[in-house]
């Protein structure tokens, strides 16, 4: 599976952002996810979405300002995020497991299967 993210750029304190996943391939038990690196730190975790259920889950750092969706037609997974501060500037993955993942383990990066290029993302203030 290969996986594309794309919508990355410059945005001011404030402002808001979509980036969005393209997938080669989905299928319904797959989960899909949003991680965030900066530089010198670990991957963090943002979001995931069930492909066939479209169940979400969010890390509380972002719940209430990004919102994970899922396209089934288009096989994308976008990452909307609103009230966009300097904090959240950092490159941003998408990821897929293939369906074993368990609720525990949906925040660590090493579990999940496949991984995008990533987009940065910059915020200015």
């Amino acid at each position: 599976v290969q996986l594309q993210a794309s919508g990355g750029g410059l945005v001011q304190a404030g402002g808001s952002l979509r980036l969005s996943c393209a997938a080669s391939a989905t299928s319904y038990n797959y989960v899909m996810g949003w991680f965030r690196q900066i530089p010198g730190k670990e991957r963090e975790f943002l979001a995931n979405i069930r492909w066939g259920s479209g169940n979400t889950y969010y890390a509380n750092s972002v719940k209430g300002r990004f919102t994970i969706s899922r396209d089934k037609a288009k096989k994308t997974v976008d990452l909307q995020m609103n009230s966009l501060e300097p904090e959240d500037t950092a490159v941003y993955y998408c990821a897929a497991d293939k369906g074993s993942i368990i609720r525990s383990e949906f925040m660590n990066f090493a579990q999940y299967d496949y991984w995008g290029q990533g987009t940065l993302v910059t915020v200015s203030s």
